[in-house]
């Protein structure tokens, strides 16, 4: 799953571990610097500290050597027996020594050796005055990091803020657009830069995608435009075959579905209109539509579509709905629905309930799947099981008429027996 983190965020955050990461590698090669130059310069001191001071005592025998911070010891072979046994057998160097006394307490220290002419010499180093020096260099490092992290963070909210202001404002301008509902160019307003580069390619696009849009609304109105003509034309003379008098009755309700269709087909076109326009609210006109009259009606149209299956269907009204929108759009949504109930069902009912601001459409077909409910909305998606062929695009018109006017259009499986349930409510 990609992150949702804001680019100023993200930006801040790697510059600030960016400078925590960098201090913190400084932090330990200067640990890591120290400890070893510490340790060449001990080594080297206490090694000629020892040379220096037994050659001192097989030139001078009845002179000492002495050092406040050192400890040194000399003795002959016949008297090395008194020193400590680990000490007795080590050559000549700087040796590393670490004893636990009796009480526990682990002591590390350097041991300088010098075997010259008989002369045994020892000089000791306590190391705890590293571990010290240590401790003290590693608390002024963490602090340093810390400080340093800090700083970081602080130059990167100011360059971020600086970097992403021109991002920013297009990011703006772009939303004003959006909220005025005109596009104005982007480019003059950015320099010659990536983000102008952007700007510039945002401006080829909006012109491209106004163009196509202005050729869809224009295509849309000149088909529907078209498509009236015939279709008035249908409606007039079927007009005039219904006020013959030597109509038989099986011409009579050929002519009634004739007209019925040529009104449904009009009512498309209204609607197809309404949704090319991609207005924000769907206009009424100060229309309002009883649900139930119109419901009727769309049910009387659809009844042809059984072709003789065992099914009934029914109007059940609860409570009386008005719908302040035009019935083209309502007829269009309720015949989707309708008809794809008649249409999946090969037996049983199919009801049409009406009231509390809704109306559902509930069948005893093969069902759906509760997953795939939302799924069918979909363009070129159709329901599984029985029944014709279909582009699927019924409930993608539906459901673009309900968002155009604020509606909520929504499918689930029948709870108590096989079927689906489709429902539109209003408010």
């Amino acid at each position: 799953m990609r992150s949702r983190r804001k680019l100023r965020f993200r930006l801040v955050v790697s510059f600030t571990l960016f400078g925590l990461g960098l201090s913190a590698l400084f932090a330990v090669a200067a640990l890591n610097i120290r400890a070893k130059v510490e340790n060449q310069l001990v080594v080297s001191a206490l090694q000629h500290d020892v040379d220096q001071a037994v050659d001192q005592i097989i030139a001078h025998p009845d002179q000492q050597s002495h050092s406040e911070l050192l400890e040194a010891w000399f003795k002959s072979e016949r008297t090395l027996y008194k020193m400590p046994l680990a000490w007795q057998n080590l050559q000549s160097g700087v040796h590393d020594i670490t004893e636990t006394n009796a009480s526990g307490v682990v002591k590390h220290y350097k041991l300088a050796v010098r075997r010259k002419d008989g002369i045994i010499g020892f000089v000791r180093y306590d190391a705890g005055r590293e571990e010290l020096g240590k401790q003290q260099l590693v608390l002024a490092l963490v602090g340093a990091v810390c400080l340093f992290t800090l700083l970081s963070l602080a130059i990167g909210l100011w360059l971020s803020r600086k970097v992403l202001k021109p991002v920013t404002e297009l990011a703006n301008r772009l939303r004003d657009f959006r909220k005025a509902g005109k596009a104005e160019p982007l480019a003059p307003h950015f320099a010659d830069d990536e983000v102008g580069e952007l700007a510039h390619a945002l401006d080829e696009y909006s012109v491209r995608l106004t163009a196509m849009v202005e050729h869809d609304r224009e295509f849309n109105s000149d088909v529907s435009h078209e498509l009236r003509t015939p279709l008035a034309v249908i409606a007039s003379t079927t007009e005039l075959l219904q006020g013959s008098s030597d109509l038989t009755p099986k011409l009579s309700e050929r002519l009634k579905r004739i007209e019925r269709a040529s009104r449904q087909a009009t009512e498309l076109i209204e609607a197809l209109l309404l949704l090319s326009r991609a207005e924000r609210r769907g206009p009424t006109r100060g229309e309002t539509t009883e649900l139930a009259k119109l419901a009727a009606d769309v049910i009387e149209s659809q009844r042809p579509q059984m072709r003789g299956k065992p099914l009934s269907i029914e109007l059940v009204v609860n409570t009386p709905v008005s719908v302040n929108a035009p019935a083209s759009v309502l007829s269009v949504a309720l015949t989707n629905l309708i008809g794809n109930a008649i249409k999946y069902t090969l037996e049983g009912s199919v009801r049409v309930e009406v009231g509390n601001d809704q109306v559902e459409v509930i069948d005893t077909g093969p069902g759906i799947k509760p997953e795939d409910a939302e799924r069918l909305f979909q363009r070129g998606v159709r329901g599984e099981g029985v029944g014709g062929s279909g582009a699927g695009l019924g409930l993608a018109i539906v459901r673009r008429l309900c968002e155009l006017y604020g509606w909520h259009v929504s499918m689930r499986p029948r709870e108590d027996a096989n079927g689906a349930v489709a429902r539109i409510r209003f408010v």
